[in-house]
């Protein structure tokens, strides 16, 4: 009688650990996902408050990365917005704009 009792113990065990393993693999994959998702334009901060400009940055394209249409406005010391440099310290304040749905 133990023989029937073990067969389904050892079932009901690989049982669990296959659905133990599929919630996991599912909870990595979402992880993946919302990682990639972060990273891009839908972030709600993708800058810090304090930004240092990189090779090839122009005030236009770090305004559309981190959100903040008024760079200039607010960095009284750029007295020429084409004249941006690598190491450049910028002050960022994100405008917050409402989400368009997908």
């Amino acid at each position: 009688m133990k023989a029937p009792r073990r067969a389904s113990d050892i079932t009901a065990w690989c049982s669990a650990v296959v659905l133990l393993s599929l919630i996991l693999l599912g909870s990595i994959r979402e992880n993946i996902a919302s990682e990639s998702i972060r990273g891009s334009q839908f972030s709600d901060r993708p800058c810090e408050e304090i930004y240092v400009v990189g090779e090839g940055e122009t005030l236009h394209t770090i305004g559309e990365k981190c959100g903040d249409p008024f760079i200039v406005e607010r960095n009284p010391h750029i007295h020429d917005p084409d004249d941006v440099f690598p190491g450049l310290v910028l002050k960022i304040t994100p405008f917050n704009l409402p989400r368009r749905s997908l």
